[in-house]
């Protein structure tokens, strides 16, 4: 073999070696900014670290601060979402064009994506039209971390009286009530801050109104599990001048502040259907 046939393969294996060495160091690169990437994972690993399906040791609050950070840098593109807008969803916010139009939006269904459920939390999705509601219910014995993603909602939501200020039914007809005080009532604009409710306060029994087309990054935990007590009742909520109770724990003038809470069956016209999620795998 003559020196420049040697010195022409030296210099042909060498630039294979350095481009099989640029490859891998690539796809290295490639599945590590992946991996780092995805929000979602490092959002279900700190959820996996820190929470029990019991609830109980509480994590600490600086544990719960950083589940609440990483919910804060998700965006839409996180969770294999695009953001709706108002031509998309064809709605005009509270007030549409006309009546058949309101009523075709109303007739749009919410759509439920689950992204992980296991005994001890749930990391779902919802997304609403405009105008959808999902009406007054609780969380009884839970905490639920919520990121508005995209779009703007409407937040309505009471922590109950302690102790308990009943008014009991007087018969058939009659409806029992319990005194609930306000604790949110305003509307989100994403971006913001991730919210959270705690079982007994920061908003524990909540509703949901879509001002614009808008979607909503939830963590419940634990999640519901009607065998552990922790089933989801929907209520009905009464001005607190509708009902008469002299042990009623308040001052005048802060009547607004307060409402009467009806139990109801599950709604019968709130309309859901169950999406895909489209975001990043999960490594379990």
């Amino acid at each position: 073999m003559t020196s420049k046939l040697r010195e022409l393969l030296s210099d042909k294996l060498r630039v294979v070696i350095e481009n099989k060495d640029m490859v891998f160091s690539s796809l290295r690169r490639y599945f590590s900014m992946r991996h780092q990437s995805s929000k979602v994972q490092a959002l279900y690993d700190h959820c996996k670290t820190i929470l029990s399906p019991s609830g109980t040791p509480p994590p600490s609050s600086q544990a719960l601060q950083k589940l609440s950070s990483i919910l804060d840098t998700v965006q839409p593109v996180d969770v294999g979402l695009k953001e709706e807008t108002t031509d998309d969803d064809r709605g005009h916010g509270f007030f549409g064009a006309n009546l058949l139009n309101r009523v075709a939006r109303w007739a749009q269904p919410i759509t439920y994506v689950d992204i992980h459920e296991c005994d001890s939390f749930t990391m779902c999705i919802f997304c609403f039209p405009t105008s959808s509601v999902i009406p007054l219910h609780d969380h009884p014995g839970m905490t639920v971390f919520s990121k508005l993603l995209y779009g703007s909602l409407h937040v309505k939501a009471y922590d109950w009286v302690e102790p308990p200020c009943i008014v009991e039914s007087k018969g058939p007809g009659y409806t029992q009530v319990r005194l609930a005080k306000l604790a949110v009532d305003k509307v989100l604009n994403a971006p913001c801050e991730t919210s959270v409710l705690y079982p007994r306060h920061g908003g524990n029994l909540h509703c949901f109104t879509a001002v614009t087309p808008c979607a909503m990054l939830d963590v419940l935990t634990p999640p519901y599990k009607e065998d552990k007590g922790r089933k989801c009742t929907y209520y009905h909520d009464y001005p607190y001048s509708a009902f008469s109770a002299g042990n009623a724990p308040i001052c005048d003038g802060e009547e607004e502040e307060y409402a009467w809470l009806a139990e109801l069956e599950s709604p019968s016209d709130l309309y859901m259907r169950q999406g895909v999620y489209a975001g990043p795998a999960i490594q379990l």
